[in-house]
């Protein structure tokens, strides 16, 4: 790319409009302009850029400023805003083998409380060279509306924005560049967009995009956009679904280390006798409790006391009276049958013969004699003839009051044993003050052992949801894939298309690696040529090396030792930010131009030299400085004249101000006396 023309009309200070004619001439390639400070040369770079990139454009003077309101600002302050304002630059640009000639106009001006803004975009498609006599033929221009519309992408093809700022820079603050990171992020983007890198992913990016571009149908076209859509959510269900495990195991872990904690409180709490100490008043209410059930069942055995359990202890002598009354009820008995036998054998004698009456009658008076024998007693005390009936009650009464009074002593026993236990208990009860810390502190931890609980169990209730959603998902997502294959095989050159696609993207990656290693190499080496050509201080910084990975610039000296670049002086530093452009000029071998906004600040006398000598003529085909007075000097000027096509100076009207062009520098009568 190469500027032509440049033309600002009413833009910030210019008043009216003004024009700078920026074509250069063989071994010529410095335009120099000149101008006092507050002159405008700073606007004239945000002109540029402002034409090419419009909102994007990274002028000085806009800072956080919106664009429109940065607009109405470039608006001279002396002109009518609803007329407006205007900038146009014209370049020539090498396409496809050949130079097509661009003029890109952009104007705007104020409509009330809003502001319009016209992007005009000229393009002459056909080549320009030069005529029959030798000089440059005048473009054919014609108005390009699909340049106007798409011009913010297609000047990104032209010159990227990113490279932009590797040829219209302001020197004072191009130190910034000797900073690591600031350089790495200008490396990454010169390897990329200058040098071709970003081309081959780009081709890598087309080829991925070839293949997955293919003649669908509508319904072909829906089933792939549903399968594409249920992939990412699927995606999207799945990482959901990590993170939600992830933070389930957390709260587990949450969970176990408060559960732990609490059940060392718990053993500090069991051991200080804290579990008594909470059931002390349910203990004493059972204490009461078992001490009345005690009084109840010693009352109850008083009460079988006073009726006939006395009797058990005259058993033997109850059982010697119901042996008597067995006796005497026996004699009783025996008495009334030798009456009835009596009777009896007297009526058998009278049936009997006389013959046999003496032999049965001895025999009939033997028995009676037998018998009567039993009816006489020893002892005989008159028992009632109910006696053995009477004795079976009070058997029967005291077994059951005998079984009674076992039953309530063995109650009474162990109602006694746990009444003493109770005791025992109580009296092992601690002192509210000695508990009521570790109680406080174990009731606190009770709560967080809930929450987080609770916590976990949330957690745990979203990772379920979390896993029928992504089984959800996959199953919808199956039956997606199904269908797609169902309705769409691919044909034999679709599959070889992608085939060789995917062989060329492996290519393309491994040549965009290779081209990387082989433009890093050799952008080290022409930074450290450029930056030891401009050095005055020859031997500080003999090595210079670029991350491939991170784009990090480091400098070395002659032992190998890092040289940090807050080393340098604000003008060394400044130097090796020219050089890192220079060397990325170099290596590109791009035909852009240099535009140099204040080119030697911060720079000493012999610096100064180094860069008229050496840089200025060689960084590129076409290179603008816009200059004060102090920095190319008279001196200087004779020093790089023999490499100026033109000059101009910008000439300030303190009393309207108002800039104006004038053609010449200040030690010169116009640009014809250059030549």
């Amino acid at each position: 790319m190469l500027l032509r023309k440049i033309t600002l009309e009413e833009f910030g200070a210019y008043r009216g409009k003004q024009s700078l004619d920026l074509t250069v001439k063989r071994n010529k390639p410095i335009i120099l302009i000149g101008g006092l400070n507050g002159c405008g040369k700073t606007t004239l770079l945000d002109a540029i850029q402002l034409t090419l990139y419009g909102p994007r454009a990274r002028c000085s003077g806009r800072g956080n400023k919106a664009y429109e309101t940065y607009l109405r600002e470039c608006i001279n302050r002396k002109h009518d805003a609803t007329r407006g304002s205007s900038v146009e630059l014209e370049f020539t640009v090498n396409v496809d083998g050949g130079e097509h000639y661009y003029k890109v106009t952009r104007r705007w001006h104020t409509s009330g409380k809003s502001l319009r803004e016209f992007l005009s975009v000229f393009l002459d498609d056909e080549y320009v060279g030069n005529g029959a006599n030798g000089r440059p033929r005048q473009p054919n221009l014609k108005y390009s509306k699909v340049l106007s519309e798409g011009w913010a992408d297609h000047v990104e093809d032209l010159l990227p924005l990113e490279v932009a700022s590797l040829s219209f820079f302001d020197g004072e603050k191009i130190e910034s560049l000797a900073d690591p990171e600031r350089a790495s992020s200008v490396i990454e983007s010169a390897v990329h967009s200058l040098l071709g890198v970003s081309t081959v992913q780009q081709l890598r990016t087309d080829l991925l995009a070839l293949q997955r571009r293919q003649k669908l149908s509508d319904e072909e076209q829906h089933i792939l956009d549903k399968v594409r859509a249920q992939e990412d959510e699927l995606a999207a269900a799945k990482q959901e679904l990590e993170e939600a495990l992830q933070t389930r195991d957390d709260r587990k872990l949450e969970l176990r280390a408060a559960e732990r904690r609490l059940g060392s409180l718990e053993d500090k709490f069991a051991d200080a006798g804290g579990g008594l100490f909470e059931r002390r008043i349910d203990l004493e209410q059972q204490r009461q409790h078992v001490a009345e059930q005690l009084t109840e069942l010693r009352s109850s055995l008083k009460q079988l006391a006073a009726g006939p359990l006395p009797l058990l202890m005259m058993s033997s002598h109850l059982k010697e009276i119901r042996k008597q009354a067995k006796r005497e009820q026996s004699a009783a008995e025996a008495g009334h049958v030798l009456d009835v036998l009596e009777e009896r054998d007297q009526w058998l004698l009278e049936l009997l013969p006389e013959d046999a009456r003496q032999a049965v009658t001895e025999k009939l008076e033997a028995d009676r004699t037998r018998r009567s024998k039993s009816t006489s007693l020893k002892v005989d005390l008159a028992l009632p003839h109910d006696t053995l009936t009477q004795l079976s009650v009070v058997d029967e009464v005291l077994g059951r009051d005998k079984a009674r009074a076992a039953e309530l002593l063995d109650q009474a026993a162990a109602t006694a044993e746990e009444l003493d236990q109770l005791d025992r208990q109580l009296a092992g009860v601690p002192e509210q003050s000695d508990v009521e810390a570790l109680q406080a502190e174990r009731d606190k931890q009770l709560k967080e052992v809930t929450r987080a609980k609770a916590s976990a169990a949330r957690a745990s209730e979203r990772v379920s949801e979390l896993t029928r959603r992504v089984e959800h998902v996959a199953a919808s997502l199956k039956r997606a894939h199904d269908e797609f294959v169902r309705t769409k095989v691919k044909a034999e050159e679709v599959e070889r298309l992608i085939k060789y696609s995917e062989k060329a993207r492996g290519t393309l990656e491994r040549f965009g690696e290779a081209l990387l290693q082989r433009h890093i190499k050799n952008l080290e080496v022409a930074v450290l040529l450029s930056f030891k050509e401009l050095m005055r201080k020859q031997g500080l910084v003999e090595d210079l090396r670029i991350d491939t990975d991170k784009f990090t610039l480091t400098l070395a000296d002659a032992d190998g030792e890092a040289v940090d670049p807050s080393r340098l002086s604000a003008g060394e530093r400044q130097l090796l930010a020219i050089s890192l452009l220079w060397g990325m000029m170099k290596v590109a071998g791009s035909h852009l131009p240099s535009v140099i906004d204040t080119p030697l600040g911060r720079l000493d006398s012999l610096h100064r030299e180094h860069l008229v000598d050496r840089y200025f003529p060689q960084a590129s085909e076409q290179v603008l400085l816009l200059s004060t007075d102090e920095e190319i000097d008279e001196y200087l000027l004779g020093r790089l004249k023999k490499s100026v096509a033109r000059t101009y100076t910008l000439v300030h009207d303190d009393s309207t101000f108002t800039t104006g062009v004038v053609e010449g520098y200040w030690w010169n009568g116009g640009a014809s006396n250059v030549a």
